[in-house]
């Protein structure tokens, strides 16, 4: 086992470890539960780690969670009340509305 990368907060490692487990990679997430002494040890020494169980996977893992961060993202206006949406979000955040197809 190695790891690859360790993670702000649990809902992202988890997010990395599907991603890599989707694409034929068996990762799992370690130090789950090691946010709750962040203020005994260093914050950065608490966060979670994706870890991939096959060592030569991981050169792969980690240009998968590469390619991941630089996913093209779609900025719109929203037709109904005109506010701008960033990011990957499909929904207006201000009115509800769906993104343009």
């Amino acid at each position: 086992m190695r790891r690859v990368t360790s993670a702000p907060n649990l809902a992202v490692a988890t997010l990395w470890a599907d991603v890599l487990s989707q694409a034929g990679i068996a990762a799992t997430v370690q130090r789950q539960w090691t946010s709750s002494i962040a203020g005994e040890i260093p914050p950065d020494q608490a966060w979670p780690e994706v870890w991939v169980a096959d060592d030569a996977q991981l050169d792969a893992a980690r240009e998968l969670l590469r390619a991941l961060e630089r996913a093209p993202q779609r900025d719109w206006v929203c037709r109904e009340c005109g506010e701008h949406v960033e990011g990957a979000f499909e929904q207006c955040w201000h009115c509800g509305a769906s993104m343009p197809r």
